[in-house]
């Protein structure tokens, strides 16, 4: 089985056989819904782990599927406005069932968990990244019966999983072509610090490849890959109120005090110095620091006007009106909630259009201006008064620990001549699959046989962790650890 050549739009990794008649855009998809790797995200952290809350909330799956319900009508509406088809729905679809195959267990805390460990400990200078990681899912660690590895999709598809197209060896001197965009920032000294990516070095060559089928400007998103990206945030900025409404974490004084400390004093709160402003803890300042940072990282479209705006609506309608009556379970407290989310929704959905590279920031669809000063006001309330919890806080503590012991245990027994032999296969496995890669990078940055082996066994040890659900990551930390009543609860798991 060979590399496809000159790519296009439909072509794959490797060549296979296609049903006749068949949609490869669909193909793609099934293939996506069907992979194991997309069920476990129905036990993995969205905010609060599945395993542990006391309340129904968004797992990693449901977010999907929103995400895809969402996106699809957006990249419909698009082309109803456009009059053509400029962007294809079902390869929006795919890529927002893709989107978060990549996050390991406990969600945002493990993956900055493995990324530290990856750099710090395991010698992996492109450390850990949740979208890289669902890169190396969909192109190297998931299976089909027509491929050596990976899932065998059409370029489309690949390209348009990836929000971030760039590995974390990108050029200063490309960055300086475009510009940088979300996910690279220049610190003081002048370098650039890239954060967000979308391939590791091992996979950076495939995703070359699927770019080069697609008409798409260097470091730029694909047109769907756009359209999953806005659908996300959408998502995200809507159910995360769903959820902690829901399980009664939103408090509405405090939230209430912050919003009315703001509104009340706009114009002086406009006038006050930047480090007056950071270290004020009175109600109002954390919305002022926002609408600095808007304004800092995005003037192209920040807008004091648009932010005042969007402060005042959620106050109406989330703080006043919502998060003023508990949520008690009742079915007039149900239709409040859908009423609420449904709206939101529908009003971000419908702001989206198509507008010109006319700024590194920006991909080739965006929010309205207004609807984006929305979502960043409701993704806010999220931030300050769910994930900056001390409660919250030290239960990650916790689970950051659980993670660290799994991946020093794991290198650990590796390092066992005695004992090697015993190590979970597919351990082993996803170690041969890196070996292998790593054998097959260009000349110039391929390592040395000592070093590919030891960079293989880190790979090997961050993709059989980071692929682990909640559940399945307490248990092998617990089982590690000794406990007796965990002996026989792996198995074949492992």
């Amino acid at each position: 089985m060979t590399l496809s050549a000159a790519p296009t739009a439909a072509s794959r990794a490797y060549d296979e056989r296609e049903t006749v008649g068949a949609d490869p855009w669909s193909i793609d998809l099934e293939r996506i819904q069907f992979s194991p790797y997309f069920s476990r995200l129905s036990a993995v952290t969205q905010v609060v782990s599945p395993s542990i809350s006391g309340a129904p909330v968004h797992n990693r799956l449901t977010h999907s599927l929103k995400v895809s319900a969402i996106a699809r009508v957006v990249a419909l509406q698009l082309n109803t406005r456009a009059g053509a088809d400029v962007c294809d729905p079902t390869v929006v679809e795919a890529a927002a069932y893709a989107h978060d195959l990549g996050h390991p267990p406990f969600g945002h805390l493990g993956e900055t968990t493995l990324d530290r460990l990856a750099r710090t400990e395991l010698g992996l200078t492109d450390g850990f990244e949740g979208n890289a990681q669902t890169y190396r899912i969909l192109t190297a660690l998931d299976v089909v019966e027509n491929a050596p590895r990976g899932l065998n999709l059409t370029a489309a598809v690949r390209a348009a999983s990836a929000k971030y197209p760039w590995s974390p060896a990108v050029s200063a001197a490309e960055i300086e072509r475009t510009g940088p965009p979300r996910g690279i920032r220049r610190s003081p000294d002048g370098a650039y610090r890239v954060h967000k990516y979308s391939a590791y070095d091992l996979d950076l060559a495939d995703l070359e490849q699927a770019r080069a089928g697609l008409d798409v400007e260097p470091l730029r998103q694909s047109i769907e890959g756009a359209v999953m990206d806005l659908a996300d945030d959408i998502a995200y900025s809507v159910h995360d109120v769903d959820d902690f409404y829901r399980a009664g974490i939103l408090d509405h004084a405090p939230i209430a005090a912050e919003f009315r400390g703001w509104l009340d004093d706009v114009i002086e709160w406009r006038s006050r110095d930047d480090a007056e402003v950071r270290a004020e803890l009175v109600p109002g300042a954390a919305l002022e620091r926002l609408r600095r940072k808007m304004r800092r990282d995005d003037p192209w479209v920040a807008d004091d006007e648009a932010f005042l705006d969007a402060v005042s609506d959620v106050d109406a309608e989330l703080v006043t009106d919502l998060l003023a009556r508990p949520f008690d379970g009742s079915l007039s407290a149900e239709r409040r909630l859908a009423a609420f989310t449904d709206r939101w929704i529908r009003r971000f959905q419908e702001s989206v259009r198509l507008r010109p590279l006319d700024t590194p920031r920006s991909g080739p669809v965006a929010l309205s201006p207004s609807a984006w000063h929305h979502v960043e006001v409701l993704k806010f309330v999220h931030k300050r008064f769910v994930l900056s919890r001390p409660d919250l806080a030290i239960q990650q503590r916790g689970m950051s620990r659980i993670l660290a012991r799994s991946v020093r245990a794991l290198g650990e027994w590796l390092e066992d001549d005695l004992d090697r032999a015993r190590t979970p296969r597919r351990l082993r496995e996803l170690i041969a699959l890196a070996r292998e890669q790593y054998a097959l990078l260009p000349a110039e940055r391929r390592p040395s046989d000592a070093e590919a082996e030891t960079l293989a066994r880190s790979r090997g040890i961050v993709d059989y962790v980071a692929s682990l659900t909640d559940a399945q990551a307490f248990t092998l930390s617990e089982a590690i650890s000794g406990r007796a009543d965990r002996l026989w609860s792996l198995g074949q798991r492992l």
